[in-house]
């Protein structure tokens, strides 16, 4: 495809989510903005769920990093599932009898103002990572792709990378996003799909069952490391570290669960979960038969790419087919974008919730606060996939996004285990200290885990370290 052909189709995509926002954001309030009017059909938002939980670094990372974790990553994935489970039947009903809008409020109402906030701006920190790490990758492949052809620097490709997702998020917000979330997921799907048939036709394998034998043989189809504990693919730390990352990243995210709480009572809300963490365990799989199949490709025709510049590379060659190309610039935004619309909404939400304290604030201004609120996320995210820019080269995306995460979610999952498990309470005014120091010490414990643990070498079980940390230096404060 040419660089023409390809701003083509992204502007005819980007059409039809304005258009869907045109619809969804007419009625322009803020309880539309925040919850949906709290009136979203489950299987929409279970769908929709998909794609912002893959996103465009699942989208590249995960098949490009097949080749050297070979199907690794599926034990993390299984670790999800169960993590799904807690959020359903634990964290869920504590949200729907509070009745809350943004999910830190809890904090506030079990241990005081300062938990709140600095759960709140824990947060914000690790969306603004995350979200980030996504846009970061998305931008990269449609600079190669696309505007190096033109000349336009990195940055000005970011700025309207964020633009886009701006537009047809500022009015309707979570309303707009239940919808063109269901259509990315969509889209997202049909990519991987296409460009798997593709490929296995392209390697003389007819059927499913060619497939399935092809991924069987390969020795990068290894799921299961029981070898070595101090491996950091091991079973059980990858399968805990899972767990963790769902309940953390997922559970106790603003993002996510704002997507949740938008659906019309528990019930509901439990049904979107169960179902949606069913069907992404089997959306995982096909992702690492594709990342299999790519590294197979690549192999026989002699072609060299950089980790996550696997994907693109094959799939924009001129043998591939302008339908196969099409598909997957069509999936790798709709994922991309999929996940950093919502991130922008959720971190306005939590900006505008947690930190400003909206409804306190005059009610003919909150709106325009909500909206300036917007435009000032944006910039920031903007500054940062620059930055990012400048740090991260030859790596895989998605094992960097959960690295930051072990270190910005820890706080949060130590915060909300007190709570929820516990009923001691806590020196209120110090919490922010533990909040600090926990995620230090975990971040040198990682670095010298290997001197320090005997050969051990910590993984992404990172984060439930850290999340152990704040717990128990939460106990340190606890009042007499």
């Amino acid at each position: 495809m040419s660089a023409t052909q390809i701003l083509l189709l992204i502007a005819a995509y980007f059409g039809v989510l304005i258009l869907i926002s045109y619809f969804t954001g007419r009625e322009d309030t803020n309880d539309a903005f925040f919850k949906a009017n709290k009136s979203a059909p489950w299987y929409l938002v279970a769908f929709g769920m998909i794609g912002a939980s893959l996103s465009g670094v699942t989208f590249i990372s995960v098949p490009g990093a097949v080749e050297a974790k070979q199907f690794g990553y599926l034990q993390v994935v299984f670790g999800y599932f169960f993590g799904y489970l807690v959020i359903a039947y634990v964290l869920l009903p504590i949200y729907y009898k509070l009745n809350l809008t943004s999910i830190y409020t809890y904090l506030k109402d079990r241990f005081g103002n300062t938990s709140y906030k600095t759960g709140a701006i824990a947060f914000l920190v690790s969306r603004i990572v995350g979200a980030a790490f996504r846009l970061f990758l998305v931008a990269k492949v449609l600079q190669l792709l696309v505007f190096n052809q033109f000349g336009v620097p990195f940055a000005i490709t970011v700025v309207i990378t964020i633009a886009l997702i701006w537009l047809y998020t500022f009015k309707g917000g979570i309303k707009t996003i239940i919808f063109t979330d269901t259509l990315q997921t969509l889209f997202m799907l049909i990519s991987v799909i296409v460009t798997i048939v593709f490929l296995a036709s392209a390697m003389d394998l007819h059927n499913i069952s060619d497939v399935y034998q092809n991924i069987k043989e390969s020795a990068m189809s290894k799921v299961f490391f029981f070898e070595d504990f101090n491996d950091s693919q091991y079973f059980i730390k990858s399968f805990l570290a899972g767990m963790f990352i769902t309940i953390t990243m997922t559970g106790l995210d603003q993002d996510m669960m704002q997507k949740n709480l938008t659906c019309k009572n528990l019930k509901e809300a439990q049904k979107n979960m169960i179902s949606f963490s069913i069907v992404l365990v089997f959306v995982n799989i096909l992702f690492l038969a594709l990342g299999l199949l790519l590294s197979q490709y690549a192999s026989q025709n002699g072609i060299t790419a950089k980790k996550d510049d696997l994907f693109p590379t094959i799939a924009m060659l001129p043998e591939i087919g302008i339908v196969t190309s099409s598909f997957f610039l069509l999936g790798l935004i709709a994922a991309a974008y999929s996940s950093a619309d919502s991130a922008l909404t959720s971190l306005t939400t939590s900006f505008c919730i947690d930190i400003i304290e909206l409804d306190n604030k005059p009610v003919q201004a909150q709106k325009s606060i909500r909206k300036r609120t917007h435009i000032t996320i944006s910039i920031i995210l903007i500054i940062v996939i620059i930055l990012f820019d400048a740090i991260f080269k030859d790596v895989s995306i998605i094992w960097e996004l959960f690295k930051a995460a072990g270190y910005t979610y820890g706080p949060l999952l130590g915060l909300f285990a007190l709570g929820i498990f516990t009923k001691i309470e806590v020196k209120d005014k110090y919490v922010w200290v533990i909040a600090i120091v926990a995620p230090i010490l975990s971040y040198f414990l990682n670095a010298y885990s290997v001197d320090l643990l005997n050969g051990y070498q910590i993984g992404f079980e990172i984060l439930i370290v850290n999340g152990l940390l704040t717990f128990l230096g939460l106990i340190l404060i606890r009042r007499k």
